[in-house]
Formats: C-alpha cells, sequence, structure tokens
C-alpha cells in the first residue's frame, strides 16, 4: 500500500473517525513539537514556527565550531529557565489519559522537553533525546541538567539577562554582545566537552533506538502523529513503514499541511490542546455505551 487517494479531511467525518480508529485499541503515537505549543515552547514549522526567525544549532556546528558551541550553551543557560517551568499540557495529559485506557500500544516523541513524561505518559521513546541530560563527548558519563544549571549559576553570577522567546531545542536569542560574560564549565568527571542529549539537525539518531521505535510501530495496529509536519525523515520513516510494509492505517493532526498527508487515511488540521482532550473523552464515552 502506497499513497492514500482520498483521506478522511472533513473535520466532522475525520474526528469521528479517528474516535472508531484510536477506540480500537494498539496505536502507535509519534508526537512532535505541536504537541507543546500550549506549553510555551513554540515548534518549529507550525503557526508559531521557529524557523521563522531561528536556525538551530546543527551537529557540525557544535562539534566543530568551538564560538557556535560557545554560543549555544550561553542561549541554552537562558533559555533551560523556560524549558524547566514548562508544564504539560491539555494534549499531554490526554495522550496519558488513552495510555491508561490501554489504547496505546506506546508514545514516540520527537521532542526535548519531557512533557509526555510529566503528563503522566509511561515508557516514552524520546527520538531526539532529552534536555533534562547532559554527556562528556569525551568520557561519555551523563549529567543531570539541573546538575549542570547549578553549576553554570555558581560560574556565571552575573549572567542573568533574560533572553527571548525559548526554541524547541531549548535555546533563547540573545545578543552577540552578551556572549563573551558567559563562562562554560566542563565536565566535572573528567574536564572534558559538554553536549545535551539530544539529536541535533543533522546528527544521526541513534541505532538502537531507532529500532526501537520500529519495533513499537511493528506491534500496532495504527499509527497516530500528533503535532508533527513530518518534514525530517527520523519521524517520517515511521510513516511509511506503516504505510508501505505494514499497511497499517495512519491518522495525522497537525496545525498546518504535513509531508505524510498523502499517506494517510484521515487528517485533522485543528489544535493539538482541544482536539487530544476531546478524543480521550470520546473513545472512554464510546466504550461506555457499547
Amino acid at each position: 500500500m502506497d499513497r492514500v487517494e482520498t483521506p478522511v479531511t472533513h473535520p466532522a467525518e475525520a474526528f469521528e473517525a479517528l474516535v472508531e480508529l484510536v477506540g480500537k485499541g494498539r496505536v502507535a503515537v509519534l508526537s512532535g513539537a505541536g504537541i507543546s505549543t500550549d506549553s510555551g515552547i513554540p515548534d518549529y514549522r507550525g503557526p508559531s514556527g521557529s524557523l521563522r526567525r531561528h536556525t538551530p544549532m546543527t551537529y557540525q556546528q557544535f562539534m566543530n565550531d568551538a564560538a557556535a558551541r560557545h554560543r549555544y550553551w550561553a542561549r541554552s543557560y537562558l533559555g533551560w529557565r523556560q524549558i524547566e517551568k514548562a508544564r504539560p499540557n491539555a494534549a499531554h495529559r490526554a495522550v496519558a489519559d488513552l495510555q491508561r485506557q490501554g489504547l496505546l500500544e506506546g508514545v514516540i516523541t520527537q521532542n526535548v522537553d519531557g512533557l509526555h513524561q510529566a503528563g503522566g505518559a509511561s515508557g516514552v521513546i524520546e527520538l531526539h533525546g532529552g534536555l533534562d541530560r547532559v554527556i562528556c563527548l569525551d568520557c561519555g558519563r551523563p549529567t543531570s541538567r539541573a546538575e549542570l544549571d547549578t553549576a553554570l549559576r555558581e560560574a556565571n553570577p552575573h549572567f542573568t539577562e533574560e533572553g527571548g522567546a525559548v526554541n524547541p531545542d531549548g535555546d533563547v536569542e540573545l545578543a552577540e554582545e552578551r556572549l563573551a560574560g558567559f563562562v562554560m564549565v566542563p565536565c566535572r568527571f573528567c574536564g572534558g566537552q559538554l553536549k545535551p542529549d539530544v539529536v541535533f539537525f543533522g546528527e544521526t539518531v541513534p541505532r538502537p533506538r531507532v529500532l526501537e521505535c520500529f519495533g513499537l510501530v511493528d506491534r500496532a495496529a495504527s499509527l497516530l502523529i500528533l503535532g508533527s509536519s513530518l518534514k525530517v525523515m527520523s519521524g517520517f520513516r515511521f510513516v511509511l513503514h506503516a504505510r508501505k510494509e505494514l499497511g497499517i492505517p495512519v491518522a495525522i493532526v497537525n496545525q498546518g499541511e504535513t509531508r505524510g498527508d498523502a499517506y494517510c487515511d484521515l487528517r485533522l488540521d485543528a489544535p493539538l490542546g482541544e482536539i487530544v482532550p476531546r478524543l480521550a473523552h470520546g473513545v472512554r464515552a464510546k466504550c461506555v455505551i457499547n
């Protein structure tokens, strides 16, 4: 099975079809930045898309350019304040509700904000890692972001200027003249370079994690995309796998067009904070009636 000729797109019909599909259970969820916008974290390409004003850090820049790496950590130091304060919204809690109802095979998220787990979901596969962890590029030892933040506060007592809006990758806009005043700390174990435990643009997702995600989709009866434009192959490949290799239904809920629109069975263009809670409620009500 390749492309779907006529996916259901009428809002009322698509929502009813979505309730029917999810109500059958064994749903694999793949979420993207769009599910976290109501928590104050913008997405990349949607209505609040940060790519309109911000070029994200690439793996090549971070690894090969000391100035770019310093710039990232200065901006990330301030951005972490907003990420840390972000709270799960109604869509995150609704995904956890669907999981408690026993309808989900599992959750894969492209987000690095940890909000699915904070919203009550368990066993979430963080495809692109998590901002709450840091790793040393030299010795490989992990450190919690909270521990690093304590060390950075001590090293930067006067670096307190608030930055601009936080970006999905956890940094903020910051005037170039402010960068020189920031002091980055090394790994406390070996003195090496630190990197957030996230997959930057241009970086490869660890193979074991990819295989874990494919295994989840293989066990599922359907794939539900929540808040992702699927522009990046790391997420889009699961749509192709579900459609071409497995032949299972694919449903997409997102604001704006996605790369997977031609491969889905139903499509809802709507705010996640409204639709996902309605979905969880609708499935529960349908189960009670039946």
